[in-house]
């Protein structure tokens, strides 16, 4: 189990975990991080403060210095149509030296980070101790996610895609099938994924065209996924497929919720998406042709489907959250740096109004976020319906990323354009906390429907 390798007993020095003997003591070892604040008070425990540590350490000690190379790929390239399975090839023509040079770009999947990150104990909170997790809250896990996506966003995506693909396992799974697909990841690093989005399909969920017919004890399921985080990596997947071929059947009883094997015959993963940003995050399309899912890797039954998928967003979304808080606090601290080593007209730029205002507006920004996220993952954590302040934390954290990642350029100058500084990576990673799990206008209508509901009660 993952804390017989990860809690090798207790923390060392505050920083790392070691270990003692059975999952007894891990059991009492996580205990104090599931304590309630109690009342209303901004302090985390003591626990909580610990593991935000050890995701700080490990995201500016390890992430941080090897970032850069997962995310480059050179300015100019041509596609090898030969692809490694971990590496993309380009060839390069240097104009001014008028010859050719092969170099190879990594755009690598990070796993080596991610195998460490489990060895912390900092992916895969949520698998309920039954199944030999840490049962952490939302809260807890996010805690963890800010200080990851503070090192990089597509290690963070690549670690968050895991929860999202575990959630309706763990919310609608029955003691099967979260033993058989949960158990397994804490075992070893294993990667999952979250198949709903398809090429004609995105915010329209009800749109999706995949489907799954029934025939004997088995559904045979034919249909085309899109963007799907670590869709070449996984060992697993959440499927949603349409069950009831009538177009008349509402949503919530027309898709049905299946877990599929990586391995199984019919499961063609497509080439590695080439992205603006988060490039080491493995994101790909894969087609389902006749695929074969027995009847026991149904969650709850036919039709429940949808309510499972969307149910995971209101568990998911806080963390996504709080991944775009995370980046909004590197691009903070990056320009704060820099405002203080760049001088123009004789002072230090932070000594600037129009800089040091910048840096004021960021850092509100920043803050605010961080209070939204906080929220929305301590009313879910109470056992609440949090659909609500979940899409206002996805939402004003997607757009402050952004905002923050803009103005760090900014502050940069010319150099904030140049790949030499991180910020030029901080902008291009920002843009999908806009698009993934629900665009910006997805969560504002989600935003005004919740609040108008509100009113008319």
């Amino acid at each position: 189990m993952i804390f017989n390798k990860v809690l090798r007993a207790g923390f060392q020095a505050g920083l790392r975990f070691q270990s003692t003997g059975p999952q007894a003591s891990a059991r009492a070892a996580t205990a104090a991080l599931k304590e309630s604040l109690g009342g209303f008070s901004f302090e985390l425990t003591d626990q909580q403060k610990e593991f935000q540590e050890v995701a700080r350490k490990f995201a500016r000690e390890e992430i941080v210095p090897a970032a850069p190379s997962y995310d480059r790929s050179g300015e100019v390239g041509f596609l090898n149509p030969c692809v490694h399975h971990f590496a993309f090839t380009y060839f390069f023509l240097d104009l001014r030296k008028k010859k050719s040079k092969l170099l190879i770009s990594s755009l690598q999947y990070p796993f080596p980070l991610i195998k460490r990150a489990w060895e912390l104990g900092l992916m895969n909170g949520h698998i309920p101790e039954d199944c030999g997790g840490m049962g952490l809250g939302i809260f807890d896990a996010c805690l963890i996610t800010e200080e990851l996506a503070f090192g990089c966003t597509g290690v963070q995506t690549a670690i968050e895609a895991n929860s999202l693909g575990q959630m309706p396992v763990i919310i609608a799974g029955n003691d099967a099938q979260k033993k058989k697909y949960l158990g397994r990841m804490t075992e070893e690093p294993l990667m999952c994924a979250y198949c709903v989005t398809e090429p004609g399909a995105g915010s329209d969920v009800a749109g999706i065209k995949t489907r799954a017919v029934k025939k004997g004890d088995e559904y045979v399921v034919n249909g085309q996924k899109m963007w799907i985080t670590n869709g070449g990596k996984a060992n697993w997947y959440f499927l949603l497929a349409r069950t009831d071929p009538d177009p008349k059947c509402s949503a919530s009883k027309a898709f049905t919720g299946f877990i599929v094997e990586a391995d199984t015959p019919g499961v063609q993963p497509g080439r590695k998406e080439l992205n603006m940003g988060q490039r080491c995050s493995d994101t790909r399309g894969i087609t389902f042709e006749d695929v074969r899912i027995p009847k026991e890797n149904v969650l709850i039954g036919e039709g429940a489907g949808f309510k499972i998928a969307m149910g995971a967003f209101d568990k998911t979304r806080p963390p996504v959250a709080a991944g775009a808080t995370g980046l909004a606090q590197r691009a903070l601290e990056e320009a704060t740096k820099y405002a203080l080593e760049r001088k123009t007209f004789g002072k230090f730029i932070a000594e600037h109004q129009a800089v040091s205002f910048l840096l004021a507006e960021m850092a509100m920004k920043v803050e605010l976020a961080r209070m939204a996220y906080q929220r929305a993952a301590w009313e879910v954590d109470q056992g609440r319906r949090n659909t609500y302040y979940a899409s206002i934390a996805k939402a004003f954290a997607g757009d402050i990323a952004n905002q923050c990642a803009t103005d760090a350029v900014q502050i940069f100058g010319g150099n904030g354009f140049n790949s030499e500084y991180p910020v030029e990576k901080l902008m291009r990673d920002a843009k999908i906390y806009q698009i993934y799990e629900g665009t910006a206008q997805i969560q504002r209508l989600i935003i005004s429907r919740e609040h108008l509901g509100k009113f008319k009660q």
